[in-house]
């Protein structure tokens, strides 16, 4: 995000942004190839959106060997989800003043030896810690990826074309994690979801220590620890309280303290950040039009989207009895469209604009949760999995790419990893919060018993699709009235504050 002191306006921000251009520095070794930046950058990614859905699969027989308990088991990914997204913009803030390349082999490296740990667990604790470490480094890997993408890449379609491919890169991952946990678990074990992690981890790290140099933006200066801690504990807090929803319903005292004292940590880092003289999220970028309303509509858009992949999984395996090879299958069609989406979307946004790209994916998207909607206990594959599937995500990659690309124009380049780290922050918060709510509706209507037959699960899953596409047309107006119109911004210190 720009560096734009709060109340300063927009000339200390040009000003600025000049000091961050004189002061960003570059390794003199020769400049590496740019696909290969672009290919590294996109392992990065890939690896930590992946870790989002690989163990889904693989948790009856996680529980199974380390004698987890119902709520162990789901920590086994809220651990790692919460962590991810709540160290997201200490990451994204840290690649800015200390250098991307050195934060990328930080994150990647911790990420790859808590995969080890992880893989190697013998107690249930000793999963969920290898997971919440997995999920700091994610955290410090993921907004290295964008930031050292974008600085390799000149400004224009060229750019547009690699975030699309970052973008079509980060779902295929998440899209593909049911499909490669359904084939480690059956063809190794459980602990090969997290144990494939360590030697592409370890090729990706020496490509990145032997190829990729190092960029730094903005002056030096102290790293805002108050604003982090402040931050972190509140949308773990948040988080944690959002998880309780499903079991203990919203109006539990377990669910409610978390749920206010998140918020209130949240209030609290709102007003440390107005405070202090070097925030770590400088409140001026949030009366920025491109960079607030991208994120607002990747939030919301968020919320519906990221529950697709998950009642997807379940209907075909509790409804229509597919293992979980097959319902990986089943949704490879999803997968590829994801990625076709995130590929043309940069095509039309020259065209007819980003604003326009992004509400179409979403409307997109809303025909096909509307579609999933009419789902029925004995319904064929075609009807009912792969063409709402292909509509669901050939939306979700369309829109993606111009959300991105609209925020990242409208932040200066020392703030660059600062808006990637919030905009991954607010794709996963919406995700985990979506999924808590829509888990909540299903079992509402399905009656929420774990044996419940399969037309009750599948008219509570109907319910949550049905609920996904009312949440994405109200996405696709707010995008329509809020995202900026026409092409996004080339000079990141001209910036529009209306």
């Amino acid at each position: 995000m720009t560096s734009m002191p709060e109340a300063t306006g927009t000339s200390s921000a040009a000003s600025e942004s000049s000091s961050e251009s004189a002061s960003a520095q570059i390794s003199p070794r020769r400049t590496p190839p740019t696909w290969l930046v672009v290919a590294l950058a996109c392992a990065g990614q890939f690896l930590v959106v992946l870790d989002v859905s690989v163990v889904n699969v693989a948790l009856p027989s996680m529980r199974t060997d380390l004698g987890l308990s119902a709520q162990g088991l789901q920590w086994v990914v809220n651990a790692y989800a919460i962590s991810f997204a709540g160290f997201m913009l200490l990451g994204g803030r840290a690649g800015d003043l200390y250098g991307r390349k050195r934060m990328f082999l930080v994150g990647l490296g911790l990420f790859t030896l808590a995969s080890l740990g992880g893989g190697l667990a013998q107690e249930g604790w000793q999963l969920l810690a290898a997971r919440t470490v997995q999920g700091l480094g994610a955290a410090v890997l993921a907004p290295s990826t964008l930031t050292i993408l974008t600085a390799a890449v000149p400004e224009g379609a060229a750019r547009a074309r690699a975030i699309a491919t970052w973008t079509a890169v980060g779902a295929g991952g998440g899209a593909a994690g049911g499909l490669v946990g359904g084939a480690l678990v059956d063809g190794l074990s459980w602990r090969w979801v997290l144990l494939i992690n360590v030697p592409v981890g370890a090729v990706v790290l020496v490509g990145a220590v032997l190829w990729l140099t190092e960029s730094r933006g903005g002056v030096r200066r102290r790293l805002d620890l108050p604003g982090a801690l402040l931050v972190t504990t509140g949308l773990a807090t948040l988080a944690y309280g959002i998880s309780q929803t499903e079991s203990e319903g919203w109006a539990a005292p377990q669910t409610l303290v978390p749920l206010l004292a998140g918020l209130a940590l949240l209030a609290l880092f709102l007003l440390v950040e107005a405070r202090t003289a070097a925030p770590l999220m400088p409140l001026g970028l949030l009366r920025l039009r491109s960079v607030a309303s991208a994120n607002v509509a990747m939030l919301v858009s968020g919320s519906s989207m990221f529950s697709m992949w998950f009642f997807m999984t379940l209907y075909a395996q509790n409804v229509l009895h597919y293992s979980p090879l097959e319902a990986g299958l089943a949704l490879v069609p999803s997968s590829l469209a994801v990625i076709l989406g995130s590929k043309a979307a940069p095509r039309f946004m020259p065209v007819i604009g980003a604003r326009n790209v992004a509400v179409l994916g979403t409307v997109v998207a809303a025909v096909g949760f509307g579609w999933q909607s009419t789902m029925t206990a004995d319904g064929g594959y075609l009807t009912a999995i792969m063409i709402p599937g292909v509509l669901m995500m050939l939306g979700a990659g369309m829109a993606a790419t111009p959300l991105a690309s609209l925020a990242i124009s409208g932040a200066g380049s020392g703030d660059a990893g600062l808006v990637s780290g919030l905009i991954n922050t607010s794709r996963t918060m919406g995700g985990s919060l979506g999924l808590a709510v829509m888990s909540t509706i299903a079992a509402s209507r399905s009656g929420g018993a774990d044996d419940a037959g399969p037309v009750a699960l599948t008219d509570g899953y109907a319910l949550v699709f049905r609920t996904a596409a009312v949440v994405l047309v109200a996405a696709a107006l707010l995008m329509w009235t809020w995202l900026p119109a026409g092409r996004p911004n080339p000079d990141p210190t001209a910036h529009s504050t209306d």
